[in-house]
């Protein structure tokens, strides 16, 4: 469910972490991330909040298979899909931030359309 960018990380980790990196911006609601990383979760999230607006068994299964928290997957179905139903997508912003201190890596912030 991810793009062509391998952020510097083996298949399994790279999976798992935008796995991570999804859940925590839909209970979140906006976090802060490198560039390189906020386009990839980008696609991802949109597909789940895509999905969410379905809203049908086999798709709360889905979502529930790659969302890692279960009261995540209750909000994206019961809150965030539904204040997105008007909408065909593009659902977060992507904001830069400028670089990192430590490692000069472009920074940026990832955030739910409101």
């Amino acid at each position: 469910m991810s793009g062509n960018r391998k952020l510097g990380r083996p298949t399994d980790h790279r999976k798992a972490m935008l796995r991570g990196m999804v859940t925590l911006l839909l209970e979140k609601g906006s976090i802060e991330t490198t560039l390189a990383r906020a386009k990839e979760l980008r696609s991802v999230a949109d597909k789940m909040i895509t999905l969410g607006k379905t809203n049908t068994l086999a798709s709360r299964r889905e979502a529930l298979a790659y969302i890692t928290k279960k009261e995540v997957v209750a909000k994206l179905f019961n809150e965030i899909a539904t204040q997105y139903a008007d909408r065909t997508g593009g659902y977060t912003q992507i904001y830069k931030l400028g670089p990192r201190r430590g490692d000069a890596a472009e920074m940026a912030l990832i955030k739910l359309v409101d």
